[in-house]
């Protein structure tokens, strides 16, 4: 308790929160359609492909935002940048509650949805830009914690459609998107360590062989985080019948599995090494996606599986980036927003395969073995590639060096990689 206060007195608090809030509300609301898929669905009797492609629409939009919000963050502040995305999240909220009638409008909801999924690089990077270095993961890893929005939509959006109807939600989540905004203005203030990236520099590590591996195996743990938190909603609703509220309640025990577990896969990487943490986390991922597939006649081990899947992808999040700041050290927030860009774009994947799957062949579990397979190819290409990283930038199992400043790779974009 005493080492957290030190934590939190090294840096400050306040914006540490306002990041982490911020975060939380705009993750909600990028699941928002997701939450609700099964009452928009019945309203326009949407097909298993329609529903699968509506799902995966804000998600990628989201990962496409997320490299312009992150270079108007360089120019206006990430606090004024995080205050400009909440205020078009407003407003799109709006468009939603006012105008939508039809599916074409439910897709064009989806990609302004996608406007609160760019908040991830600017919530962190504001959270944790006035800590120390020392600290600086600890801080990260609150502020990410904020993907524990996923929690609150799926809870509280499908009995708020109940009571008001579903278009009801986005004016009242755009309501709640001024408490964010107010604590924004009044607690956060814009961190000192201002470091303008130039495009080449932003998209650096991509030009590297480890830049691709990190984005590929967060297209598994993140993207099928945020896959399986926007699509279970409809599993559950048309898999085995339960309401809509109980579907939503079912998402939530897997989503808080994955969103609580992640701090706890930074944790356990610092001492067994990264790379060892994920080789068990993409193992237990394709293992429990295949079960969950062969399950599907019983809702009691579908969801028993469920939360173990995402208990794996949660420790998964949190590996990887413990292995981000080994790998670039003096680039760690580039690296890892470049990172967050590609794996969020994965999650669109997942929610078409199912709805795809089902369509065509009238069982989800196609679906499933298909993101069961990236898994395991993830995994093999994971421990083909921990061979040089353990000889050059971490120690055996992806843990630190004993020599701060070791790695040899502390530039993005060095040829050594390639």
């Amino acid at each position: 308790m005493a080492g957290f206060r030190t934590f939190l007195k090294s840096g400050h608090a306040p914006t540490l929160f306002a990041a982490f809030l911020y975060f939380d509300f705009c993750f909600a609301v990028w699941v928002l359609n997701g939450a609700m898929a099964p009452f928009i669905s019945e309203a326009y009797q949407l097909t298993a492909a329609q529903k699968g492609f509506m799902i995966s629409v804000p998600i990628l939009a989201g990962a496409l935002m997320r490299f312009p919000l992150g270079v108007l963050a360089q120019y206006i502040g990430r606090k004024n940048a995080a205050l400009v995305e909440m205020g078009l999240i407003v407003l799109a909220l709006a468009f939603g509650f006012f105008f939508i009638s039809s599916y074409d409008h439910v897709l064009a909801m989806g990609v302004l949805l996608g406007i609160a999924g760019a908040s991830f690089g600017v919530a962190l990077s504001l959270g944790s830009g006035w800590y120390p270095p020392k600290y600086k993961g600890l801080a990260m890893g609150i502020a990410g914690a904020g993907n524990s929005g996923t929690v609150l939509a799926v809870l509280f959006a499908p009995p708020l459609a109940m009571a008001y109807g579903w278009q009801a939600v986005y004016g009242l989540a755009a309501f709640f998107m001024l408490i964010p905004m107010v604590v924004m203005v009044v607690f956060a203030k814009e961190p000192p360590d201002i470091e303008h990236q130039t495009f080449r520099q932003h998209i650096a590590c991509l030009f590297e062989k480890d830049g691709w591996a990190f984005s590929l195996i967060y297209v598994i743990t993140f993207g099928g985080f945020i896959g399986l938190a926007s699509f279970l909603p409809t599993y559950f609703h048309d898999q085995f019948g339960v309401t809509k509220v109980q579907a939503g309640q079912l998402t939530m025990l897997a989503a808080l599995m994955g969103s609580a577990i992640r701090v706890v896969g930074g944790y356990i990487s610092d001492r067994i090494g990264g790379i060892n943490t994920l080789t068990g986390v993409l193992a237990v991922v394709a293992v429990t996606l295949v079960l969950c597939g062969i399950a599907g006649s019983s809702l009691t081990v579908t969801t028993l599986l469920f939360m173990l899947c995402f208990a794996a992808l949660g420790a998964g999040n949190g590996a990887l980036f413990q292995l981000v700041p080994l790998r670039w050290p003096l680039a760690t927030a580039v690296a890892g927003s470049m990172i967050g860009e590609i794996g969020a774009l994965g999650g669109g994947f997942l929610p078409n395969a199912m709805g795809l799957s089902k369509q065509y062949t009238g069982t989800y579990f196609w679906g499933f073995l298909a993101f069961a397979v990236l898994a395991v190819a993830m995994l093999g290409m994971l421990r083909v590639m921990q061979i040089r990283w353990t000889r050059t930038w971490a120690e055996k199992g992806g843990r630190a060096r004993p020599a701060e400043g070791g790695a040899p790779h502390a530039k993005p974009g060095m040829a050594a990689a390639k």
